[in-house]
């Protein structure tokens, strides 16, 4: 017989993925080919029979989760957005693009103190502004409310993209990530609420606490959450607060 532990542990596991491919179902496999003829995967969930306009979130993942099977990026954070319970209570359109091997979101060094903003976007970067677009025509996308979320990696992509777009974005929420300070005068106006770990030994809480001080100081008004004890990967506890998803979904441009 197979011990009642080893039982709980192996149910949980199955019960897991299987909430897990579940929740990721919903997200439809694509691709978007630039003029250039490179290629972006990514996975867009869309909702059925659209009465009105609904949020579009544009999510960045990790470096972990960078490659070619259009498969990773769902595996970290977004699914929780999109399980079943959240679709209810939050409904949205989510576009969730995978940054390819050996490229980054953001061409910068993560580990750094500090980093100056690039005027020419990475590649996957420049790809995704182009598909937003093309995605707010095709779709029944309420423009007043787009937000960006991202963790890691994903975390600098959304500095990034709201300091090239600062008037695109309802709301952003980087997570462990890293901006430059210099751009804090044009993000002043955007509602962004910061996540860091405390302990994190990847990239610094010194690049999120150096943003947040550069946007008060701008006249900004952000929110910040620091992890007691936690380390790099903070998303877990960010992703799983509701509050974040009743805050994200109440901004809207005016």
């Amino acid at each position: 017989m197979i011990p009642m532990r080893l039982f709980a542990v192996v149910f949980l596991f199955f019960s897991f993925h299987y909430c897990y491919s579940q929740d990721t179902n919903v997200f439809l496999e694509k691709k978007y080919i630039d003029s250039s003829k490179d290629t972006l995967l990514y996975r867009f969930h869309e909702i059925d029979n659209p009465q009105k306009k609904f949020p579009l979130v544009i999510f960045f993942h990790g470096a972990g989760e960078r490659g070619n099977d259009n498969k990773k990026q769902l595996e970290v954070g977004i699914h929780i957005l999109a399980n079943t319970q959240n679709r209810a209570k939050y409904p949205c359109y989510i576009l969730a693009a995978q940054c390819p091997d050996n490229l980054k979101w953001v061409n910068t060094d993560w580990t750094a103190d500090s980093h100056n903003f690039s005027e020419n976007p990475s590649k996957p970067m420049k790809q995704v502004i182009e598909l937003i677009d093309i995605l707010l025509k095709k779709y029944s996308i309420d423009p007043k409310r787009i937000y960006v979320i991202g963790l890691s990696m994903g975390g600098f992509a959304v500095w990034d993209i709201i300091s090239r777009l600062p008037n695109k974005f309802a709301a952003a929420v980087p997570i462990c990530g890293g901006g430059d300070e210099k751009k804090a005068k044009s993000l002043s106006k955007i509602p962004i609420w910061v996540f860091h770990g405390e302990k994190d030994k990847v990239v610094k809480t010194l690049r999120s606490r150096n943003m947040v001080t550069a946007l008060k100081k701008a006249g900004g008004n952000p929110k910040y959450t620091e992890y007691k004890d936690v380390g790099h990967n903070c998303w877990g506890k960010t992703f799983n607060d509701d509050n974040l998803y009743k805050w994200l979904f109440l901004q809207s441009k005016k």
